[in-house]
């Protein structure tokens, strides 16, 4: 790979990074008593709990929750940024991407 491709991969990366910093993603759990907003970078912007559904559960229910709806969260970010991340690598020639 020549620097000007290395270069232009780079250039290609950041775009994806911004990209994805901008994507939201929004799961629930609990029937949505537990709702979690992050983005396609993994972070997590917002945790939402009503307070209705949760005045009926326990805490060991509301933790499991809580628990449920960061890792589907984050997988789905997960999932996100692998397609982005492919559908770079597939124009640039990468292999194993």
């Amino acid at each position: 790979m020549s620097m000007l491709d290395k270069g232009k991969a780079l250039l290609e990366l950041k775009k994806i990074q911004s990209a994805l910093s901008k994507e939201m993603i929004d799961v629930e759990a609990g029937n949505g008593a537990v709702k979690v907003k992050i983005n396609g970078e993994q972070k997590i912007q917002k945790v939402t709990l009503d307070a209705e559904l949760i005045a009926e559960a326990d805490v060991e229910r509301l933790e499991k929750w809580i628990e449920s709806a960061v890792t589907q969260a984050i997988t789905r970010s997960q999932q996100l940024a692998a397609e982005k991340m492919r559908s770079m690598a597939g124009g640039l020639g990468i292999p194993g991407l």
